[in-house]
This record gives C-alpha cells, structure tokens and sequence, in this order.
C-alpha cells in the first residue's frame, strides 16, 4: 500500500481551459476533509509564480502537489517540485490536459481526486528545451504558432483552437531545419517538429506512438510539407496512432539535440502549451528519471 498523503497543496489557475472553477475549492476542501486529508490552495496570478511557488513549498510541509488546471499549470507545479521527492498530483481543467491523459489520469474532478487516497507514483524523465523545463512536448513550427494564437485569444477550449489552425494552414510557411543529435544529423524543410517526451497532444492527436515517459530518451517528430491532398490521410494516421506510416513524418531518437532553424536568430516554440520566443540553435536534453507523479493504480487485466 502506498503511503497516505495527508497535506496536499492544490495550485489553481482561475482562467484555465473553459471551466467554472466557482466551487472548486470548496469541493476539494469537502472531498479532502471527509477522508482526513488537509487540503491548502496556492492561486497562481501569472507573475513570477514559479519563484513565489517554490518559496511556498521551501517554508510548507506537504506530501503532495496537485495541479488543478491546464498543461501550463501542470508543467509550472512540475517545474518547482522537479528533482525532489514530493510528488505531482493532476486535476485536469485545462483545454488540452496533454500529460494528464498520456498517463491514464481521469478527466473529471471527482474521479481525478480520488488519486489523494488511492494512486501509485511513476518517475518519469522530464526536458529542457532552449533551457526552459518540460515534461510533456514541445513544438516549433505550425501547432507553435496555433497555439501562440490561442493564447493570445480571449476564448478557451478546443473548438477555438480548431478554428485558429484552419485559419492558419492556408498560409503557413514551413522552415529549413538542421539538427544535430547525439546519434545522427538531419536537414531539411518541415511543417511541424514536435520535442516529445510523450505520445498524445491533449487534441488527442498521438504524434509519438510507442514512447515511453521513463525511458532515458525523447523523440524529435517531423512532419514535412504535404500536399493539400494528403492532408486528411495524414491527419487520419494521427488520430489512429500511425505517425510512422506516412511519407511525411520521421522521428528522430536521442538524448540531446541541437536544432537550428535557417535564417533565424530566434524561433517561435511553445512549450507545454505556452509560447516563447527562443534564439537560435535549440538545445533540447533529457532529465531522466527527474519527476514523480501520482497515476491511477493500474487495473488487473
């Protein structure tokens, strides 16, 4: 049996995703005290919360954290517990809710909270891309550019980011890559390149099939410019998990890479669901074994 965890920390974001987050607390407060845990709640604002996070964790005792929001909420409370042993704890509320789902985490509230009384933990390995932390996927390229316009939008959920990359797809320009691996360098245009620790966008698009979170390695997936006609067959091969079937996608295995993007002097990445705007080559290397999380306890077959 696991270890009780008795003083929990939920971080929330008010603006998460496209949910009323009015009764939260006081669900979690109720769920928590009928089952003898503690909860506390740490708002984020949007400013310096990493810093003010983990001066918050340095002066409170706790046995875990949960996130209660989108993937930017979980790779901020990812970030701050990295490389300890306090565990990560996932509520998702966000609109794509990415790690949550490639770990087998349920989507409500109620069955998600059931992981403060019952859960198993993974060590999962988690990234640095261009020096920022990771623990899900990265992107330069077209989806980098999506979701720097849904961020940028006043509406949340999936049908606006739907809306924004069919907007988008007519005009985008793919770039010219060179990457340098440890194992093997590539050259080339590409539509997209996904940084991946992990198999499935939180669109539920698997861009990374047969990956493992704990394997010492990430994959560096590249879609090449297509066609207008191929676009539903590749767009089917990514709802189906055969990434690796079509002739415009590649991956790249390695530890660490090094990728430069022609003509640039800095790219459009984002990063766990937040964009930034990183100069020129990316670094990206692996943190093995750096994160651990509570997942469901997995079901006798």
């Amino acid at each position: 049996m696991p270890a009780q965890l008795r003083d929990l920390l939920f971080v929330l974001n008010p603006i998460s995703g496209d949910v009323d987050k009015t009764a939260l607390e006081s669900t979690i407060t109720a769920y928590c005290t009928e089952r003898g845990r503690t909860a506390a709640f740490f708002h984020t604002t949007g400013q310096n919360d990493l810093a003010h996070l983990t001066s918050h964790l340095a002066e409170h005792r706790y046995d875990a954290v949960f996130a209660a929001g989108g993937d930017g909420t979980v790779s901020l409370v990812a970030e701050a517990v990295s490389g300890s042993a306090l565990p990560l704890g996932i509520i998702p509320l966000g609109s794509g809710n990415g790690l949550s789902k490639d770990l087998g985490i349920p989507q409500d509230v109620p069955a998600a909270l059931r992981l403060t009384w019952e859960y198993t933990v993974r060590t999962l390995d988690t990234l640095r891309v261009g020096g920022l932390f990771a623990a899900h996927l990265a992107d330069i390229g077209f989806n980098a550019l999506i979701v720097q316009k849904f961020d940028e939008g006043d509406v949340r959920g999936p049908g606006a980011y739907v809306r924004i990359a069919t907007q988008e797809y007519a005009a985008y320009q793919p770039a010219s890559y060179h990457i340098q691996t440890d194992r093997e360098t590539w050259e080339g245009e590409a539509f997209m390149l996904t940084i991946a620790n992990a198999n499935t966008f939180g669109s539920n698009v698997v861009i990374n099939p047969n990956s493992r979170l704990d394997d010492g390695e990430f994959e560096l997936c590249l879609i090449a410019p297509f066609p207008n006609t191929a676009a539903p067959g590749l767009l089917y091969r990514l709802y189906t998990s055969d990434f690796d079937e079509s002739d415009y996608t590649r991956r790249l295995r390695c530890r660490h890479a090094r990728i430069a993007v022609s003509g640039a002097g800095q790219v459009l990445v984002q990063v766990d669901g937040e964009p930034h705007q990183l100069p020129t080559p990316v670094d990206v290397e692996i943190q093995p074994r750096s994160l651990r999380v509570l997942v469901p306890v997995p079901t006798e077959a």
